[in-house]
C-alpha cells in the first residue's frame, strides 16, 4: 500500500507540472494508480486526504467534472452501469472531492457545503443498491475488483454523512418526487426495497423518517388489512377466498386509498383486481380504483373495455398502470369519440419484432411486450404530464408524447399503432412525407430503456422526424421551432412566433416588445381574461442555482391562473425527470403546494417570463385587452439580464452563445 501511495503522490506531482495539452495522458496514469488505491485497506481515507492535492494538480480539468456546480446526481447511476474503469473512478473522486467541501477540507466558492452535502444525499438515494453491495453481474464483470471498492466507499460516505440524516433526506425526497406522480417509478420502488432493508439492518433512531418510510414500505407491502404482513400473492388469493361482501370493500377502499396517497401501486392491488373480475366481483370495481362520479361514469359506459384492459394489462409486474387507468376513466378520455376504438385496436396489436424486443429489453420477458405496452399506454393516457425524457437528450419527444396524451389523445394512439406494427412513424412537414424508418440517428445515441413503454417504442422514432424537420429548415434565417413546432406538436400551436435572441447571434433581440407581447396575451388581468386553450409547445433559458446560463430547454405551457395566495402563476410541464429545481436569485419551480396539479410545476408569472426566450401566440386577438402595470417590463427584464441575458444585450457575443439548439 506505501509504495502505491508512494506512486501515487509522484503522479500527482507530475500532473501538476505539465501543461494543459499534456494533461489527460497523465490524468489517465494517476486514474489507473486512484483505481488501484481505491480497493486497498484504508484506501478511501487516503484519497480523502489527497483530494486537494488531486483537484489543485487538474484531475478534473478537461473532463465534465471540471465544474461541480453543474453536476447532476441523476447522471452518476449511469455512469456507474455504463462507464469505463477510469470514469467510474473519477466520478467516485468527485464525491469525495464533495465529501471534502463538505468537511471543510477543500475550499471552493463555487459550491457551498450545504449543496455539496445535499449532492451527495441525492447520490446516496439513487445508488442504494450500491450501498448495500448489491451490484449485478454486469457491473462485476465490467469493473472487477473495483465493484465492491465502489460499494465500500457509498458506505463510507453514508457512514460519514450519518445515517439518520440521509434517511430522512432520502424518504423526504422520494416523497418529493412521488408528488409530481411519474410514471416511471420502478427507480422509487427499488429505493423504498432499500431504505426498509437498511433500516431493518441498522437499527438505528429514525426520528420523524420513521411515519414516512413506514407509509412508503406498507404502500408497496402491506397496504390492507388482507395483506399487511405481506403474505404472498398466492396466501393472498386464498385470503381473499375466504373473505365476505364487507371485507372485499375495506380491501378496496384500503388499496384505493394507498394508490391515491402515496401515487404508488402495489402488486396486491393488482393480483385483487384481477381476483374480482375472476369472481364475479366487478361492482367492487369503482371502489377499488377509488373513482368520482366521473370516473364511475366513465366505467359504467365502458364497462366492456375497461374489464379486458385490466385482464390483458394488469399483472404484479404492471401494477403500476391501475394508477394510470384511474386516472385516465377520472379524465373522462374515453368519451373522446375515437379513444375508445382505438384502445380495442391496441389491445388486438401484433407487435413488430424489432419493437417487441426493444420493450423485452426495457422491461423484461416475463410478460409479453404487447402487455408492458399497453399498460404504458393506459398509464400515459391516465398520466399525461408524468412522462419523462429520462437520461436522454430528447425533451422534445417526450413533450410531443405528453402534449398528446394530454389534448390529443386519439393522435398519440395512432401514432403508437404506426410503430408498433410497423416499426415506421410517418409525418408530413410542409407537405413533404417523413418516414422514421428512413432517416438517420436522431440526437439520442440509445434506445430510451429508463423511460415508460410509450416513449420506449415511440421516442426513437419522433427523435428522428424531430431531427429531420430541423434539416429541412437549414439555410432560413430564423429559428427552425417556428416551423417544426407547428408541424410537429399538432394544429393547435400559434401560428405567430416569438423568440428573445438572435439566432446568428445569440443576442437579445426586440426583448422590451417580447416581454410586453408574452404579459399582454398571457396574463388573465390583462389579455381580457381569456385562459390557455390549448397547451402550448414553449422554450426558457435554463439557468443554475446561481442564476448562470446553463442551456435551452422545451417545456409546455399548461394554464395560468391565481394560486391559495392571489399570486398569478405560470403552470406548465417540464419533461425532465424532476421538475422542481432552483433557477437562482430567487426563482425556485415549485412542484407542490401552490395549486399546482398532479406533473405541474409553477413559477409566479413575472418569474416564469424572465426565463421564457421562445413562445408561441394565435393571430386572434379575443376580448378587450388592459394597459400593463408600468415598471412590469423593466422588472422582468432585469431578472433576465441578471441571470441567462446577463452576457447577450452587449454588441458581440461568443459562438457558444449562439442559436439555440432546443
Amino acid at each position: 500500500m506505501s509504495s502505491l501511495l508512494n506512486k501515487l503522490d509522484h503522479a500527482i506531482e507530475q500532473l501538476g507540472q505539465v501543461s494543459a495539452i499534456a494533461k489527460a495522458r497523465h490524468q489517465f496514469h494517476v486514474l489507473d494508480i486512484c483505481g488501484r488505491v481505491l480497493g486497498q485497506e484504508n484506501g478511501i481515507e487516503a484519497l480523502c486526504m489527497r483530494m486537494p492535492a488531486l483537484q489543485e494538480a487538474g484531475i478534473f480539468q478537461g473532463t465534465d467534472w471540471a465544474e461541480p456546480e453543474y453536476l447532476l446526481a441523476n447522471l452518476v447511476p449511469d455512469t456507474l452501469a455504463y462507464a469505463e474503469k477510469n470514469t467510474v473512478v473519477l466520478d467516485c473522486l468527485s464525491q469525495l472531492r464533495m465529501l471534502a467541501i463538505v468537511d471543510g477540507q477543500l475550499s471552493t466558492t463555487r459550491v457551498s457545503a450545504a449543496d455539496a452535502r445535499q449532492f451527495l444525499a441525492k447520490v446516496l438515494s439513487l445508488n442504494l443498491s450500491w450501498v448495500m453491495g448489491f451490484s449485478d453481474e454486469s457491473s462485476r464483470t465490467r469493473l472487477g475488483s473495483l465493484a465492491p471498492a465502489i460499494s465500500e466507499l457509498y458506505r463510507y460516505l453514508l457512514a460519514h454523512l450519518g445515517y439518520e440524516t440521509i434517511l430522512s433526506e432520502l424518504v423526504d425526497e422520494v416523497w418529493r418526487v412521488l408528488a409530481q406522480r411519474p410514471i416511471q417509478v420502478n427507480p422509487i420502488k427499488t429505493m423504498i426495497n432499500h431504505i426498509s432493508i437498511l433500516v431493518s439492518q441498522e437499527q438505528i433512531q429514525l426520528g420523524d423518517a420513521k411515519l414516512g418510510i413506514d407509509r412508503l414500505v406498507s404502500a408497496l407491502y402491506g397496504p390492507t388489512q388482507g395483506c399487511y404482513d405481506d403474505p404472498g400473492l398466492p396466501a393472498y388469493c386464498e385470503r381473499l377466498s375466504a373473505m365476505d361482501a364487507n371485507s372485499l370493500q375495506q380491501e378496496a377502499m384500503g388499496f384505493a386509498r394507498a394508490m391515491h396517497d402515496v401515487g404508488l401501486v402495489s402488486d396486491y392491488h393488482a393480483t385483487f383486481l384481477r381476483w374480482l373480475l375472476e369472481n364475479d366481483q366487478s361492482d367492487v370495481l369503482p371502489t377499488a380504483l377509488g373513482l368520482s362520479n366521473t370516473g364511475l361514469d366513465c366505467l359504467v359506459t365502458y364497462r366492456q373495455l375497461v374489464h379486458t384492459l385490466i385482464q390483458e394489462a394488469v399483472h404484479p409486474q404492471t401494477a403500476q398502470a391501475i394508477y394510470g387507468l384511474a386516472m385516465m376513466l377520472e379524465r373522462g378520455v374515453l368519451f373522446d369519440a375515437p379513444v375508445a376504438p382505438s384502445l380495442w385496436r391496441q389491445i388486438n396489436l401484433t407487435l413488430h419484432p424489432d419493437v417487441a424486443n426493444a420493450l423485452s429489453l426495457a422491461f423484461g420477458e416475463h410478460l409479453p411486450a404487447r402487455v408492458h405496452l399497453l399498460a404504458g399506454v393506459m398509464s400515459v393516457l391516465g398520466q399525461p404530464l408524468g412522462v419523462a425524457q429520462g437520461n436522454n437528450p430528447t425533451c422534445q419527444s417526450a413533450r410531443a408524447i405528453s402534449m398528446w396524451a394530454y389534448n390529443d389523445p386519439d393522435y398519440l394512439l395512432n401514432s403508437i399503432v404506426q410503430v408498433a406494427c410497423n416499426n415506421n412513424l410517418r409525418m408530413h412537414f410542409e407537405g413533404q412525407t417523413l418516414d422514421s424508418s428512413t432517416l438517420l440517428q436522431g440526437l439520442s445515441q440509445s434506445l430510451p430503456i429508463d423511460t415508460d413503454p410509450v416513449s420506449v417504442a415511440l421516442v426513437p422514432h419522433l427523435d428522428k422526424l424531430y431531427i429531420e424537420m430541423g434539416r429541412l429548415c437549414v439555410g432560413r434565417q430564423e429559428d427552425p421551432h417556428k416551423w417544426i413546432n407547428p408541424e410537429f406538436h399538432g394544429w393547435y400551436v400559434g401560428r405567430e412566433f416569438m423568440i428573445a435572441v438572435d439566432v446568428q447571434t445569440g443576442m437579445l433581440k426586440a426583448f422590451d416588445q417580447f416581454i410586453e407581447r408574452f404579459y399582454s396575451r398571457y396574463h388573465p388581468y390583462y389579455n381580457g381574461n381569456i385562459p390557455v386553450i390549448h397547451p402550448q409547445p414553449v422554450g426558457i433559458a435554463v439557468t443554475n442555482s446561481q442564476g448562470v446560463f446553463v442551456g435551452w430547454h422545451a417545456i409546455t405551457l399548461i394554464r395560468i391562473a391565481l394560486d391559495q395566495d392571489s399570486v398569478m402563476r405560470v403552470y406548465f410541464y417540464n419533461p425532465n425527470n424532476d421538475s422542481g429545481q432552483n433557477w437562482g436569485h430567487d426563482v425556485v419551480v415549485s412542484t407542490q403546494g401552490k395549486g399546482e396539479q398532479y406533473g405541474e410545476a409553477s413559477l409566479p408569472f413575472e418569474q416564469f417570463l424572465s426565463r421564457l426566450y421562445l413562445y408561441h401566440d394565435d393571430t386572434i386577438a379575443v376580448g378587450t385587452p388592459t394597459e400593463l402595470p408600468d415598471d412590469a417590463i423593466s422588472r422582468i427584464k432585469q431578472l433576465a439580464l441578471d441571470s441567462w441575458a446577463k452576457d447577450r444585450h452587449i454588441a458581440s457575443a461568443s459562438p457558444a452563445a449562439a442559436a439555440p439548439s432546443h
